[in-house]
Parts: structure tokens; C-alpha cells; sequence
């Protein structure tokens, strides 16, 4: 794990969690698997604290455990997990846009507690719902239970492994640890509830202190409240599909700018058939046939059967190979190649990248090699048609910058310079890697120079949510225009543009954040895609 990855994750885990926490999943990350004991002793805590802090992050699924043979639990910290944090911002927003209010809500509970039971969830975001609505109106509990069953049918959302019923009669200890398990069939089904009830607003504060007095003295007295009926079942989000729907949605967009609108639509199509069936690391969606492909096209899209197959010929004849025929049958059967679409997307964010830094000879003596793999510097410049002076110098910059390598092929055992073929190449994959840890050094400075910002103004957002919550508390029990326009006036004119000021920032750094995780996205599908190849 490199030095940049151990500081985002750090960073991450102080800022969803707290100091903690931060400190138990760094010891974690540092010194890979330990026992309790071990971490107690490495972060100074006391033992309560790291108990709690491990709980937290198994909860998130940011910690595995594991049985050693000897009986001890050890505990791992997931790395590649407490790093997609810093995507659920996107998790939250693809919700909303797919599944609208109460998909975005139910993933945002879901990513919040870690994992709920579907009853918990469900009244939770109907209770958030109704808040948000005028007065008199509610949410109805089956509206959200809908949406939870469609989230379900379509993968977003998974249920958790559980632990197997041990049977009572056995007089053999328990395990130090329980195994968690789930088969496959049942990751995706739906208890049968009959979720019956409509979403609550939240009471003042006295109202809820006494019912808070209430539970606890009926919690003495022995009364307990009926359990759920499905207690024990518990759901958590699905980012792998979530990636799937990032990678479809990145290879739709690149099909859009290279042909036109219908060849996206087509391939859109394509993938939307195969998205159930399809593995999250398969290189290939399964084979559709051309009938198959023309009866699930949109209403919207009034193309012809022949139109159609005009357009897979066009995709199946393109260079960049993202859309393959694998055979005859049904009017030709046809499969998008995700590989291949990932490699065309990691090599042009390069070529962007290159450009951006470099400028657009340079990016073209980049596509250059890309595209003939090795090349010597005279066939650089005669190619590429650029000045020697120049090429050498472009090519020496991208080398210090490791864009590109310097492959020696000798033509004797000696290796002397004069007998020697050099030869300019690009490793993507050596490229990518190296791309991607500058991407996750940029996102933990964004995310530094943010706590920097909120640090320094500091008084001035404590001072802004005083005068808030005055204000709020004036126009519920209704104070006239003049009193209000009086407490507004706490804030002067300066300090006002300052807070305008500390907005506009930290919505640039949110943004700048999101778009850095774009590019590592498509970086990290692409490693994770060729690793996973023969």
C-alpha cells in the first residue's frame, strides 16, 4: 500500500468517523492483520474504544475478521474499501436520478449505518420524506417498500451474509468468531412484509424527551417491544454493481462522442439487457442476437430492423472494438468487449492528461506510440513531423515523468551504446498505476486544503448557525418582519462576502474531488480488468 493511498484513507476515516476510529483503522493499515491485544497496545487506547472503533468499521464493512487455527481473531483493514468513500456522493446522486427522492434516501441510510433491516430503512425514509412535504401530507410506507424491492431486483442493493443457526443442543463451545455466510439465490430476495404506515414528523424537544423517559422506564419494567418480522435480516449497498452502472454509463458516453446518438442508444441497449447477467469482472457481456437487440430498443427510437443491423456492422467494424460478433444465428449475435472498452478509456484519459500537462504535440508524439508500440527517436520526429530538437525534448520529459520507457535491445553481448537499439514505448498499465497514485495524492490534498478552510473560518460558521437557528426559532412562533430583519443584522456586510467567499470555495474543492474520482474510476476498472485477464 503506498504512502499516498495510507493518507486518503486516513483522511477519510477521521472525517466519516472521527480521531477514534482514524487511529484504529490506520494502525490497521500500516501493520496489516493484528489481534486486539496487538492493537490496543499499538494505538494507546483503552481496550473499550478500540472495541467500539473495530465495531464501527465492521459495521461499514471496513474491517474483515478472521479465525486463526489457533483460536485467536485477527482483524484486516480493507483498504480498497475505505476508499470508496470518497464515491458516495455518486452512489447517493445515481440513486436519485435511477429511483428518484426515496432511492436516493434508502442508499443514503444504507451507506450511513452501514447496513439496516428493510422495515428500519423503509420507515426511516418515509419519515425523512414526510418532513420535506407540506403540512397535512405524508409518505406511505409502501411507496418507499417499492422502490426497496426494485433497488433489490436490479442488484443495487444486496443483502449481508449472516451466521448459521447452531443447533441448541450441543454442549460444544461457541466459535471465537461467527462465519458469516449467504448463498447466492438468496443475495437478492425480498422478505415478504406487509410494511403497513405512513411516515412521522419530529416532535419538539419536551415531547421527545418524554417519550424517550417513557421507553426507558417501559425497558426496566421488562416490557419489550415486538420485534420486526424481519429481524436479523439486514441489507447493505452493492458497489459493484454500482461500478457496472458507472463503466456502462462511461462506454455509452464514449460510443456517443466517437458515432452519433442511435450507435449509444444501440449499445446502451446492449448492456442494459445484459446488466443481471452479465459478472462484474467479465470481459465480455453475453451474446445478443440482432431480433433480440430490436425488440428491447426504446419506444422512442422508430429504427427499422435493417437500420439496425446497419449500425452493430458500423460498431462490429470500428477500430476500437467495444461492440464483437460472435456468430450468425438470430440475424448475427453480438457482445459488447468491456475490456477492450476500458482500455480505450484508460488510454484516452492518458492521452488527455498528457495534453493537458504537456501540450498537444506531445500528446501527439504520445498517440504516436501508442499506436506503433515501439519506436526509435529518428522515427519519432519523421513520423510524428516534428523538429529533432523538440521530439527530443518532448520525449525526454514524458520519460522523467515515467509516461514513457526506454526499452534497450542490444545488438551484442557487450551492450555497448553504438550497438544498441533504443526504442520509445508506452506501458499503459505502468502508466496507469502511476497516474493513479498522483490521483489519490490529489484528493487528499483537496480534502486537507478544505479542513483548512473550515478551520480558519471557523467562528464565523459557528457565529452563521447561531443566528440560523435564532431566526428559526423566531418564524415558527411567528415574529414580525422588523425583528427578524434585526437578528439578520448580526452577520455584517464583510463577514457576510466572507462566508460567500468559504461557499464558493469549498463547492469548487467538492467538485474538483468528484471529477479526480472520475478519472480514478476509470484508471482503477482498467487495472482491475487487465489483472483479472489470463
Amino acid at each position: 500500500m503506498t504512502q499516498a493511498e495510507l493518507r486518503l484513507c486516513s483522511l477519510l476515516l477521521q472525517e466519516h468517523f472521527g480521531e477514534i476510529v482514524e487511529k484504529v483503522g490506520n494502525s490497521l493499515l500500516r501493520t496489516g492483520p493484528r489481534p486486539l491485544r496487538l492493537l490496543v497496545g499499538d494505538t494507546g487506547l483503552l481496550p473499550d474504544q478500540v472495541k467500539k472503533a473495530l465495531c464501527v468499521l465492521i459495521q461499514h464493512n471496513l474491517v474483515r475478521y478472521e479465525v486463526q487455527p489457533r483460536g485467536s481473531v485477527e482483524y484486516e483493514a480493507r483498504s480498497e474499501r475505505i476508499l470508496r468513500i470518497l464515491r458516495y456522493p455518486r452512489y447517493i446522486y445515481t440513486a436519485k436520478t435511477l429511483y428518484g427522492d426515496p432511492g436516493e434516501l434508502l442508499v443514503e441510510e444504507l451507506l450511513l449505518h452501514g447496513h439496516l433491516p428493510m422495515s428500519s430503512a423503509v420507515a426511516r425514509v418515509a419519515n425523512r420524506l414526510t418532513e420535506t412535504m407540506e403540512d397535512g401530507k405524508t409518505m406511505d410506507y409502501s411507496e418507499v417498500s417499492n422502490t426497496f424491492v426494485r433497488l433489490a431486483d436490479t442488484h443495487f442493493i444486496q443483502r449481508c451474509p449472516t451466521a448459521p443457526e447452531s443447533p441448541r443442543n450441543t454442549k460444544a463451545p461457541p466459535p471465537p468468531a461467527p462465519t458469516l455466510a449467504i448463498a447466492e439465490k438468496d443475495m437478492y430476495t425480498v422478505p415478504r412484509l406487509s410494511l403497513h404506515g405512513k411516515g412521522k414528523r419530529r416532535h419538539s424537544c419536551d415531547e421527545d424527551e418524554e417519550r424517550e423517559h417513557k421507553a426507558k422506564k417501559q425497558k426496566q419494567e421488562g416490557g419489550n417491544s415486538e420485534t420486526p418480522p424481519d429481524d436479523g435480516i439486514y441489507w447493505q449497498v452493492n458497489l459493484e454493481r454500482f461500478h457496472q452502472h458507472f463503466r456502462d454509463q462511461a462506454l455509452v458516453s464514449a460510443v456517443a462522442s466517437r458515432m452519433d446518438q442511435t450507435s449509444s442508444e444501440v449499445v446502451r441497449t446492449m448492456l442494459r439487457m445484459s446488466e443481471v447477467t452479465t459478472a462484474s469482472g467479465a470481459s465480455h457481456t453475453q451474446p445478443l442476437s440482432s431480433n433480440e437487440i430490436f425488440r428491447a430498443l426504446p419506444a422512442g427510437y422508430n429504427i427499422g430492423k435493417q437500420v439496425l443491423d446497419q449500425y452493430l456492422a458500423l460498431l462490429a467494424d470500428d477500430p476500437l472494438e467495444f461492440v464483437g460478433k460472435s456468430g450468425d444465428s438470430g440475424g448475427g449475435t453480438y457482445s459488447v468487449n468491456l475490456h477492450k472498452a476500458l482500455v480505450s478509456l484508460a488510454t484516452a484519459t492518458l492521452e488527455s492528461i498528457v495534453e493537458e500537462r504537456f501540450g498537444s504535440r506531445c500528446a501527439r508524439i504520445f498517440r504516436l506510440l501508442l499506436r506503433k508500440k515501439h519506436l526509435e527517436q529518428k522515427q519519432v520526429e519523421d513520423f510524428a513531423m516534428i523538429p529533432a530538437k523538440e521530439a527530443k525534448d518532448m520525449l525526454y520529459r514524458m520519460l522523467s515523468e515515467n509516461l514513457v520507457s526506454l526499452q534497450e535491445i542490444p545488438k551484442t553481448p557487450d551492450h555497448a551504446p553504438s550497438r544498441t537499439f533504443y526504442l520509445y514505448t508506452v506501458n499503459v498499465m505502468a502508466a496507469a498505476r502511476m497516474l493513479l497514485h498522483r490521483c489519490y495524492k490529489s484528493v487528499a490534498n483537496l480534502m486537507e486544503r478544505r479542513q483548512h478552510e473550515m478551520r480558519e473560518n471557523k467562528r464565523l460558521l459557528e457565529k452563521s448557525q447561531r443566528v440560523e437557528a435564532i431566526l428559526a426559532s423566531m418564524q415558527a412562533t411567528g415574529a414580525e418582519a422588523a425583528q427578524l430583519h434585526e437578528v439578520e443584522e448580526m452577520i455584517t456586510g464583510p463577514e457576510r462576502q466572507q462566508l460567500e467567499n468559504l461557499k464558493r470555495n469549498v463547492n469548487k474543492i467538492d467538485a474538483s474531488e468528484n471529477q479526480v474520482d472520475e478519472t480514478i474510476f476509470v484508471l482503477e476498472s482498467f487495472i482491475e480488468s487487465t489483472m483479472k485477464r489470463p
